[in-house]
């Protein structure tokens, strides 16, 4: 292997690039990921990251120079009102609020609270949960590619509470709209586990196995999203252009503007 693809092959395994805060612990630069063409997504135009309502002062400077203009939240009405992200007050982003509502998490909270409910159970409503983003939500991530589409929008960061299901999915979305390989995909969406901090609050006396399912990242439920999503389509292209209003041109727009 040569010097530069030695370079290469490092850097590569250095993905995906944390930006460390005190407040929010899974807050990532999404570039760096190689596509088919052999280009590679530019890093900083588009961040995914947990909740934004705890960010310090150090947090809000980091934020700052980050340079982030668009925020796309994609918690639900109640969870959005009931932690309001924490912005940069000079010069804030313009927040888009993309609201997928945690149906489940009605089921899931009184499971845990009545202490009845196992690792099997939750999972069984987090497949429902992702289901849900692969079909009955695919308009918000719609949403979301028109907004990347506009240049002066970027840098632009999306997030949910955890940064993990739905903005989980979402990123996977869109590092396969840009060519990004299926499995580098899904290792994104992964790496989850080695930087979320878990800063969820669960009832006390919850089942060990329940409260493993819920805090942690599962490859069969992406897999399955991903699957229900694309399946309807009968090719990667007609999914980009009729789910998520990606045609040809608006694509290749959208591969200029976030690969080098």
């Amino acid at each position: 292997m040569t010097r530069s693809g030695i370079a290469a092959a490092a850097a590569e395994e250095d993905l995906p690039r944390l930006i460390a805060l005190e407040g929010c612990s899974n807050l990532r630069d999404l570039g760096g990921y190689r596509a088919a063409d052999g280009r590679r997504v530019r890093f900083g135009r588009v961040f995914r990251s947990a909740s934004l309502a705890r960010l310090s002062e150090a947090d809000l400077d980091a934020l700052r120079v980050l340079g982030i203009r668009t925020v796309c939240d994609l918690r639900g009405v109640r969870e959005s009102a009931a932690a309001p992200s924490r912005l940069p007050p000079r010069d804030p982003p313009e927040v888009h609020p993309l609201p997928i509502e945690p149906t489940v998490g009605a089921s899931l909270a009184d499971l845990l609270a009545r202490g009845r409910a196992t690792g099997e159970d939750v999972l069984g409503l987090l497949r429902r949960a992702y289901e849900a983003y692969a079909t009955e939500h695919l308009h918000r991530y719609r949403a979301l590619f028109a907004l990347l589409l506009e240049a002066p929008r970027l840098p632009l960061l999306f997030h949910c509470s955890a940064g993990k299901d739905r903005t989980g999915f979402g990123a996977a979305l869109l590092l396969l709209a840009l060519g990004v390989p299926r499995e580098t995909a899904i290792e994104d969406y992964l790496a989850t586990r080695r930087f979320w901090k878990r800063e969820l609050a669960l009832p006390p006396g919850a089942d060990a196995s329940a409260a493993a399912a819920l805090l942690g990242v599962h490859r069969p439920l992406i897999e399955r999203a991903l699957d229900m999503a694309f399946g309807p389509y009968d090719s990667e292209e007609a999914f980009f252009a009729e789910a998520l209003g990606l045609d040809a041109d608006r694509l290749a727009r959208l591969r200029d503007a976030l690969l080098e």
